[in-house]
């Protein structure tokens, strides 16, 4: 009884380190908008392709999140947020990580091959830029915010092919809006965090000082109101009715009123204030474009 209570222990423990590794909440958010992705592309939903979506969502970023913690286990150790990360404390080793990383990307990346190719190339193309251009690139320029919001926003955009099977203006709107929605919501982070960044040479604020001014607020404020013209184009070109319009419109309008609350204010309560309305925009926005697209067909 002993030896098997230790060694449940064991294993809950190893996979709570595992979670650190693959940045679990983070991930279940990027399967989530994968699979709203799919949902909006198919006209048939099938439930072999979504379970294909949903592993290969998983995987792929699993495999990315991994290898940016191996790349960045130097600097993880000289930031307070993550200098507990398994790689950090030798919980997992590094040539364990690297392996694991390597097994999730063949594994997510055959899994979208399995739906069709555009899901596995744009899959391959996400782990790539994410682990090996917009990691490095993080300590070197601020425009990493720029290169990382592709591997970011391209979830959506996968789900999306991987329901149509082709590459169309609606599934490249729905990318746009992931797209613009990150860099608030990045930027807000880096502000809070700025100095624990700084301790690691990580350059997040969109300013060549690297410091937190008004440019960042400025820029916020710019990319938030992006998202409330989009949904216009959107419903212009017929992509969705007046429930996904009126749903978009209200979150990209709190969205930019917390985004001119923090160019105002430039402290941390209003930076906390936008990255809290960044956390509600993306599920409230692809539930509502679901829901306008199942109500009105």
């Amino acid at each position: 009884m002993t030896f098997t209570i230790q060694a449940i222990q064991l294993i809950r423990s190893r996979l709570a380190e595992y979670a650190v590794l693959v940045k679990l909440r983070l991930t279940l958010l990027v399967v989530f908008s994968s699979v709203f992705g799919y949902l909006l592309g198919a006209e048939v939903v099938q439930a072999s392709v979504f379970l294909l979506v949903v592993i290969g969502g998983l995987f792929v970023t699993f495999a990315a999140n991994s290898m940016n913690q191996v790349l960045e286990k130097d600097y993880d150790r000289l930031m307070t947020r993550t200098q507990n990360r398994p790689l950090v404390t030798g919980s997992i080793s590094v040539p364990e990580a690297v392996l694991f990383s390597g097994l999730s990307c063949l594994i997510g990346v055959v899994a979208l091959a399995a739906i069709n190719m555009w899901a596995a190339l744009f899959g391959m193309i996400s782990f790539l830029l994410y682990a090996f251009v917009y990691t490095p690139l993080k300590r070197i320029h601020p425009i990493a915010v720029l290169v990382g919001a592709i591997p970011g926003a391209m979830p959506v955009f996968i789900g999306w092919v991987s329901g149509t099977g082709y590459l169309a203006q609606e599934g490249l709107f729905l990318f746009s809006l992931q797209f613009f929605w990150q860099f608030p919501h990045f930027w807000a982070i880096a502000w809070l965090g700025h100095e624990d960044y700084s301790r690691a040479g990580f350059r997040m604020l969109p300013e060549p000082s690297g410091s937190p001014t008004r440019e960042t607020a400025r820029q916020s404020l710019i990319y938030a109101s992006m998202l409330v013209f989009l949904p216009m184009l959107y419903f212009g070109f017929g992509y969705t009715g007046w429930i996904g319009l009126v749903v978009l419109l209200l979150l990209g309008i709190h969205y930019t009123r917390s985004g001119y609350r923090f160019y105002q204010s430039l402290d941390d309560g209003s930076a906390r204030q936008l990255l809290y309305a960044s956390f509600l925009y993306l599920p409230l926005a692809l539930i509502g474009l679901y829901v306008d697209q199942w109500i009105i067909g």
